[in-house]
């Protein structure tokens, strides 16, 4: 069964018993949990002082064969004043070694895009993350199911309900949280990718500042060079009176009137108790017809059997 290294490199991890559910879950479904120290560390609101939570990125390159999954115990604040230290090339030197799954998404993301910025064959997974999923007070089926699909299979294909005229599109997959991409913008840490599927996520932000992001990076040029764009779940926020009919429709109807490439929602992708995991830089294939989006990934790396 695989083995799961943990790693910490983001906010302190409030909430500790969800995070030490997470990990009787996973060892009862039979895998070896290493680096659990993490998990209780802390210094002020971060998993720990700048030099501890780097060394959990650092550890990564060294991690032996026998080392399938390295997991974020939980996102929050505290990667982007590590971009400039990461010794992105030693890491990717480990991906190339033996498979490996780096998987966590929200403030992790802006890791995943930095590494895919300097290494494009340095692909990370979107997805579950120690406490928010694999601690919750209910495990989710769907995202545990759609978590061992994308690390298991070497092509594998997501379908939702989604809204749009007949397409096709082929890529390569990236993105994740919006709040972190856009904080990317005009440095060195964000891909430049052309032609690509962009997809994104975000939670706890009104549809009025989802479309300040969104426009943001239509004007940087970044929307309007991809294939397509997918947006996943975007909840947490309420709306009230002051909005008059404003929400996430209205706003995602504004923004086609700007774009020359095609919006698709409706993914289960994000801050949600059911989520897919996506694997950011692999190969995508993206369609719609009739009520339905299609979404094949594939050139990914996948875990031994």
């Amino acid at each position: 069964m695989p083995v799961i290294h943990l790693i910490a490199p983001s906010g302190y991890c409030v909430k500790q018993e969800a995070a030490h559910r997470g990990v009787e879950r996973l060892v009862s479904a039979g895998h070896e949990v290493e680096n659990q120290a993490v998990i209780p560390r802390r210094f002020q609101r971060f998993a720990g002082d700048d030099n501890a939570r780097l060394s959990d990125l650092s550890e990564i390159a060294q991690l032996s064969e026998s080392t399938d999954i390295v997991l974020a115990v939980r996102g929050g604040y505290g990667m982007t004043r590590l971009l400039e230290s990461v010794d992105y090339d030693a890491i990717a030197r480990r991906l190339e070694q033996a498979p490996l799954a780096i998987c966590g998404h929200s403030d992790f993301t802006v890791f995943q895009l930095a590494l895919l910025a300097r290494h494009p064959q340095a692909i990370t997974f979107s997805g579950p993350m120690l406490a928010g999923n694999f601690g919750a007070d209910d495990l989710n089926t769907f995202t545990w199911h759609h978590f061992w699909q994308a690390l298991q299979e070497p092509e594998f294909t997501l379908q939702w309900v989604s809204d749009n005229t007949p397409f096709e599109a082929s890529g390569t997959l990236w993105g994740g949280n919006l709040s972190m991409i856009t904080s990317l913008v005009g440095s060195p840490w964000l891909p430049n990718i052309e032609g690509g599927i962009l997809v994104l996520e975000d939670v706890n932000e009104h549809p009025f500042r989802v479309e300040r992001m969104l426009m943001q990076l239509l004007r940087a040029g970044i929307l309007n060079k991809q294939q397509a764009i997918i947006l996943g779940s975007f909840n947490g926020t309420t709306l009230n009176t002051y909005d008059d009919g404003y929400n996430f429709d209205v706003m995602c109807d504004f923004l086609r009137s700007k774009l020359t490439v095609p919006l698709v929602t409706g993914l289960n992708f994000g801050h949600e108790a059911r989520t897919v995991t996506l694997p950011l830089g692999a190969s995508a294939r993206l369609s719609h017809q009739g009520d339905m989006a299609m979404l094949t990934l594939s050139d990914h790396p996948v875990l031994r059997r």
